[in-house]
């Protein structure tokens, strides 16, 4: 985990996605894709520190919340907007379309 994305858990999840622009990566350590889109998702979150909050989750360590937001495949990407969700990404995609997918609400 770098320094621009932090982990969340139940007690952190909801006063974390209240306010602003939050990108959630809802991920599982087993997961080959998860894996590739973690460096991914690190470097989005250097180059847009300030504008966005990045935070992932362990499904097999948060389910409840993974079940709360029906993700059902992983890697699964939630934006939210002040406590909402705006839109998701289901699977792997590049950094340019993550990117772009953030910018969209900024």
């Amino acid at each position: 985990m770098s320094e621009n994305v932090i982990e969340l858990n139940h007690d952190s999840f909801s006063s974390t996605i209240q306010k602003g622009v939050v990108l959630v990566d809802f991920f599982a350590e087993w997961c080959g894709p998860c894996r590739m889109l973690s460096p991914i998702i690190e470097e989005i979150s250097g180059s847009m520190k300030g504008k966005a909050v990045f935070a992932k989750i362990d499904i097999d360590k948060e389910s409840h919340i993974a079940s709360d937001y029906e993700v059902s495949s992983i890697p699964t990407l939630i934006l939210f907007k002040d406590g909402k969700e705006i839109n998701r990404i289901v699977g792997l995609r590049d950094g340019e379309a993550i990117k772009k997918f953030v910018e969209d609400v900024l």
